[in-house]
């Protein structure tokens, strides 16, 4: 099918970019007190680190890089593959998995609250026609729930108790589910070569600044939220002594 790419040239209103760049600023506020916790001397190298990475692709992206969809490789991919090889490797090593082990869950599950204000900031996207609908509430993306419910679960989180841990461990998976079924959407739906979805209003939005920090910190701060809180909660329930496991 042919592609409308008549919006791919065209600027999301300046208001929608300012609100989101208040959303990247907000995720890494809360990362840090997380990264504080973890490693309190780390913390602030580790921060600089994801900020020169976020501006790497906003520069790029204020370039046009990504605008560029003939591009072999997609281009796209930069923004999501250097931060999937990092979780990658920080569940792979030794020193990885006693550092993920550190982060706090409390403050992990109620970074999930983020989801709310991107989830209105993809409908607006979609009204200024740079995203399609099935990436929005009003079509296939029910990722909203997760940041609706997140303060119910940061309650649980801040219980140590095995029930509690129970119920969390199953609000995260069901959450993650919600991640990769709007990351899926967003890929498929993106002018690369292998779109199978909204030809008639691809998903070009995240390719612009600065909502190429989506994908490229956002999303992956997220996930990483998951899989070590599912990790941890594993470890919990496993480690319960028999006696107060019900």
């Amino acid at each position: 099918m042919v592609r409308n790419l008549s919006h791919l040239s065209e600027n999301p209103p300046l208001w929608l970019s300012l609100c989101f760049g208040g959303i990247l600023i907000i995720t890494l506020a809360i990362f840090y007190t997380a990264l504080r916790k973890a490693a309190p001397t780390k913390a602030g190298f580790i921060l600089t680190g994801m900020i020169l990475w976020l501006t790497v692709l906003l520069v790029l992206a204020q370039r046009q890089f990504f605008l560029n969809i003939d591009a072999v490789p997609p281009r796209f991919l930069l923004t999501i593959g250097p931060p999937l090889l990092l979780i990658l490797g920080l569940f792979l090593t030794k020193p990885g998995r006693a550092f993920l082990d550190q982060l706090p869950l409390p403050t992990l599950t109620l970074l999930n609250t983020i989801r709310i204000p991107v989830e209105l900031t993809l409908y607006g996207l979609f009204v200024y026609q740079q995203i399609p609908e099935v990436m929005t509430f009003e079509g296939r993306n029910f990722d909203i729930l997760a940041g609706i419910t997140a303060p119910l679960a940061g309650y649980w989180a801040s219980k140590n108790r095995p029930a509690n841990h129970r119920k969390l461990l199953l609000w995260n998976i069901l959450a993650l589910v919600l991640l990769i079924t709007i990351v899926f959407h967003a890929i498929v739906s993106a002018p690369l070569p292998f779109q199978q979805l909204a030809f008639n209003q691809p998903n070009v939005g995240v390719l612009k600044v600065p909502f190429v920090g989506l994908p490229g910190l956002v999303v992956p701060v997220v996930l990483l939220g998951h899989l070590v809180s599912i990790r941890q909660l594993i470890r919990k329930l496993k480690n319960a002594p028999a006696s107060i496991a019900v």
